[in-house]
């Protein structure tokens, strides 16, 4: 993808990801996004079939296009939940430990048709991680020690969501203190539980395109070696296990799978 494309395919993803677009829009003509966006048809038409590809928009009518809806998102979905089976019963919940970090409980349950026993569960704060990516396909990264692994790897900038902090704003304010770039915009695209039979700590994973460099940065303790990756390089970074942390690995994955690429082989 050349510059131009680039900036194309970021202005896009830009309007949809700031609200400009919203779900169910229509995308302006190819002949006023010609003249807007200073870029040629056929150049265009490449940087469309690109986010069609990648599910980012979605082609209505033959030759417009238009941003997918979350009903037409859920309609590609074939299978349906089942509705006959019964969560477990929770009689109460003790703190066995608790400090500003972690929370450990155990929680009276019952499990249908299964005596009630008490599960150990641990609580930690909700997190937010951000995968940032250029014009040039690259991701923004950080190269951490982690001790409790013993393991240096390459990490997504995020961190803890503070009180009265919404995720969207900790994934802004987590990259440009650990990386010094300024993200031009994010997207929510999944939360998800690391552990979810055990330990509660929802994780919410922002996606974007583009950043400003603002300066140094200012979290030393996290900061690490901050790099641009090259998307290309993500498959060969997992095989050899050098990505950390299951919100940078799901977030990753995220990115792969909307661009089609195939799963990555561990050499055995």
């Amino acid at each position: 993808m050349g510059p131009k494309t680039a900036r194309v395919d970021r202005t896009i993803r830009e309007w949809i990801e700031s609200g400009k677009l919203a779900p169910g829009d229509k995308l302006p003509s190819e002949r006023t996004l010609v003249d807007e966006l200073g870029i040629g048809r056929t150049a265009l038409r490449q940087v469309l079939a690109r986010l069609v590809a990648e599910h980012v928009i979605e082609v209505h009518d033959r030759s417009a296009y238009r941003v997918p809806s979350r009903a037409q998102s859920d309609a590609r979905v074939s299978v349906s939940a089942p509705a006959d089976l019964e969560p477990w019963q929770i009689h109460g919940e003790r703190t066995v430990y608790d400090n500003r970090w972690v929370k450990l409980s155990l929680v009276d349950v019952e499990p249908p048709g299964v005596d009630r026993f008490e599960h150990h569960v641990v609580r930690l704060f909700r997190a937010a991680i951000a995968a940032v990516v250029d014009d040039q396909d690259r991701m923004l990264m950080l190269w951490r020690y982690r001790f409790v692994p013993e393991q240096w790897g390459w990490e997504l900038p995020g961190g803890i969501v503070d009180a009265g902090e919404d995720a969207h704003a900790t994934a802004l304010r987590e990259v440009e203190e650990e990386t010094g770039w300024r993200p031009t915009a994010l997207e929510h695209v999944v939360t998800f539980q690391p552990m979810v039979g055990m330990v509660d700590s929802p994780h919410e994973i922002f996606v974007g395109r583009g950043a400003q460099h603002v300066g140094d940065p200012t979290d030393i303790e996290e900061a690490g070696r901050v790099a641009w990756v090259p998307m290309a390089d993500i498959p060969g970074l997992m095989a050899r296990g050098e990505l950390m942390g299951s919100g940078t690995l799901v977030a990753l994955l995220h990115l792969l799978a909307s661009r089609g690429e195939a799963s990555p082989r561990v050499a055995g």
